[in-house]
């Protein structure tokens, strides 16, 4: 499965301090997403078909990587009127994290109006994670999957909820492919939901599944498999995981 029309771009990291300057307050030098690339975004954005939001999870004393999560994800919604942005408290906004079952922080929802597709990012989406985070708004502006006609069919015969967790790591070149495929997958099915979780960020998790190495896919808590399989594959592995 390949996405022609989504930039690749590769977002370094940056770590906020408390009582620091989040990136719209700062000047070009300090932005995650640099000018070059803002142009190219912005004029990708063009293409939304209906608005979509971002539901970002934090808490008032935002973890290190939360506040960076909230400087790139306002940046993003800044690229396009049909992208928006709502801050939820994890501590505080408890019906709203039990309806998205948010169970960590920092933790993003990508939503096109009102309609949840079960797509979620667990740490923030720097490095080769950026990819994903942009094809994710795109498919869900456009509110279609971008899966072959064969791999739809497979997915058509889900009868159960599926709970997809990809772990990653920023700097893995081929975990964004995982990601993609499984978040499409939550596109074409309402019985899945499709979680990155970065490795880094979350360390007990990665103990918990024996994530060694990465793209580590875990689907439904048991069946695991690692590396970055073709979409037809992951397809037939998600059913594996019903039986």
């Amino acid at each position: 499965m390949t996405f022609p029309l989504v930039p690749n771009l590769y977002i370094s990291s940056r770590v906020y301090f408390p009582g620091e300057p989040m990136a719209e307050d700062k000047n070009e030098k300090e932005r995650l997403i640099k000018e070059k690339d803002r142009e190219q975004l912005q004029k990708h954005f063009q293409k939304l078909k209906n608005p979509v939001e971002l539901l970002f999870f934090t808490q008032d004393f935002e973890c290190q990587f939360c506040r960076e999560t909230r400087a790139l994800l306002s940046e993003v919604s800044t690229f396009s009127e049909k992208i928006s942005l709502s801050v939820y408290d994890f501590q505080k906004d408890t019906s709203t994290v039990t309806q998205f079952s948010i169970d960590k922080i920092p933790a993003t929802a990508i939503l096109k109006e009102e309609k949840d597709y079960g797509i979620r990012f667990f740490g923030v989406p720097t490095g080769y994670e950026f990819t994903p985070l942009i094809l994710a708004i795109t498919t869900v502006s456009q509110g279609t999957s971008m899966l072959k006609p064969e791999t739809r069919k497979t997915l058509s015969s889900l009868k159960e909820d599926i709970h997809i967790q990809v772990f990653t790591t920023p700097t893995c070149p081929y975990c964004p492919q995982a990601v993609q495929i499984a978040h499409q997958a939550a596109i074409e099915s309402d019985y899945i939901r499709a979680d990155m979780v970065e490795s880094i960020e979350f360390p007990h998790l990665a103990n918990k599944y024996d994530v060694f190495a990465v793209p580590k896919v875990i689907i439904n808590e048991t069946h695991t498999f690692e590396g970055v399989l073709p979409e037809e594959k992951f397809a037939e592995e998600i059913i594996k995981a019903t039986q």
